[in-house]
């Protein structure tokens, strides 16, 4: 960042040393550590990795904010504390914490200061803490239903906690006592020292014949879980099923489907009195929605949506009804823990299965060399319906306007169109 960093350093530095100097405090211990962690960046060379460079761009606000009063500053605030844990490494996440102590002593009763704090806490391994900065956001949050994620994590590390107490019985010697400091050592170590105690309790026994050594290694396999991912507050998401690329063809075979863009002129025609789009929609056997679905839109019956950024499982819960929803998006790893994040029971009936997840890069599945990098959510879900070949019919509504479609992708539709109806907002593939 050459000039700049050093410049925004400098800031940083002089910001802090001017104390309260505006309507409200400063946070002046933040922009300390702030400054304490350019400098320790300065010294590592050029910044290249994306979140750290989102967090530097976030100091750079805080310190302009600091010239602004009240809500703005403490917005700005926790915007960076949020980015240095986002960023991940060490220094990032104790510079959070440092961020959401200084929050939580400017503003005891901000609830997003909690939350950093316990998630900065939580993060480096300090257990107990976090659960009692998470329950302090669960006293201040005024909807419940907001925060059923962290009311979700509090269980999971209590259970995390119940796992090593009911070990540390099974344990003779030192080792119980010891393994109930590990609730509060970082995961690594956790694994480690746990999986140490449990191979030399099964030694000692010579081997899984006694009971309590295989309640042992079941409390293990247990903890491993837990600290992996939390527990789902239904794990069976209200009895929805799997659903592959076979029972896909099946849900969409002999019937009309149409993909509504999500422009917001197409929402604001369909929901207007007697509309003549909305009972065009409402006319298909199977109305495909991607992404964020408008409030307004009448109805949806598959959803789909592509996983982006570095935690998409940190974006909203994906609530709206849809009878069937695909979600798009890599690494394995990260789809699976967005859909243990972001679905919501009952808000569907069919989920697609994780060999659907990227139906565009799969030869396995379209079987054609042609690659597609960053396509849209909406060409995904197009191109693999138009591959199942089994829809009777298959219209786009709303996608010749301009946006909605990338270059490549428009060609891709323009060529194979059978139809084109200006006054509808109607492409039919056939």
């Amino acid at each position: 960042m050459g000039q700049t960093f050093t410049g925004l350093l400098k800031s940083v530095r002089a910001r802090a040393g001017q104390g309260g100097g505006t309507a409200r405090p400063a946070p002046t211990a933040a922009l300390r550590l702030c400054g304490d962690y350019l400098a320790g960046l300065a010294t590592g060379g050029p910044v290249d990795d994306a979140r750290r460079t989102r967090l530097v761009a976030a100091i750079g606000g805080l310190t302009r904010a600091c010239g602004t009063d009240g809500d703005d500053l403490f917005d700005v605030l926790l915007l960076t504390g949020r980015r240095a844990l986002e960023a991940g490494g060490e220094a990032e996440t104790r510079l959070a914490l440092g961020i959401a102590v200084e929050a939580t002593e400017l503003r005891p009763r901000s609830k997003g200061a909690w939350r950093l704090r316990g998630g900065a806490l939580d993060a480096l391994g300090r257990r107990d803490e976090a659960v009692e900065s998470y329950e302090r956001h669960l006293t201040l949050q005024q909807n419940p239903r907001s925060a059923d994620d962290i009311a979700r994590r509090i269980a999971t590390l209590k259970d995390l906690r119940a796992c090593l107490d009911e070990a540390a019985g099974l344990l003779p010697g030192e080792d119980g006592p010891r393994l109930r400091t590990l609730h509060n050592a970082p995961a690594g170590q956790a694994r480690t020292d746990f999986a140490e105690a449990v191979r030399r309790r099964t030694a000692a026994a010579g081997g899984m014949h006694d009971p309590e050594v295989r309640r042992l290694a079941a409390l293990y396999a247990a903890h491993r879980r837990l600290l992996d991912r939390d527990r789902l507050a239904d794990p069976l998401l209200g009895g929805a099923e799997p659903l592959g690329a076979t029972a896909l063809r099946r849900l969409v075979a002999g019937r009309s489907v149409c993909l509504v863009a999500g422009a917001p002129r197409i929402a604001d025609e369909e929901r207007a009195p007697g509309s003549p789009l909305g009972k065009l929609i409402d006319a298909y056997d199977l109305v495909v929605r991607c992404d964020s679905v408008p409030s307004a839109a009448r109805r949806t019956d598959l959803h789909a949506v592509t996983l982006r950024g570095d935690t998409p499982w940190t974006g909203p819960a994906w609530d709206r009804p849809a009878g069937t929803r695909l979600v798009f998006g890599d690494s394995l790893s990260h789809w699976r823990r967005s859909l243990r994040a972001r679905l919501v029971a009952g808000a569907q009936d069919h989920i697609g299965d994780a060999s659907l997840r990227h139906p565009l890069d799969d030869p396995a599945l379209l079987g054609e060399g042609e690659r597609w990098p960053r396509a849209g959510t909406a060409f995904t879900v197009l191109r693999l319906l138009d591959f199942l070949d089994a829809a009777d019919r298959l219209d786009l509504i709303g996608f010749g306007l301009p946006g909605q479609l990338q270059p490549r992708e428009r060609a891709w539709v323009t060529a194979r169109a059978t139809h084109e109806d200006e006054t509808e907002m109607r492409t039919a593939l056939r």
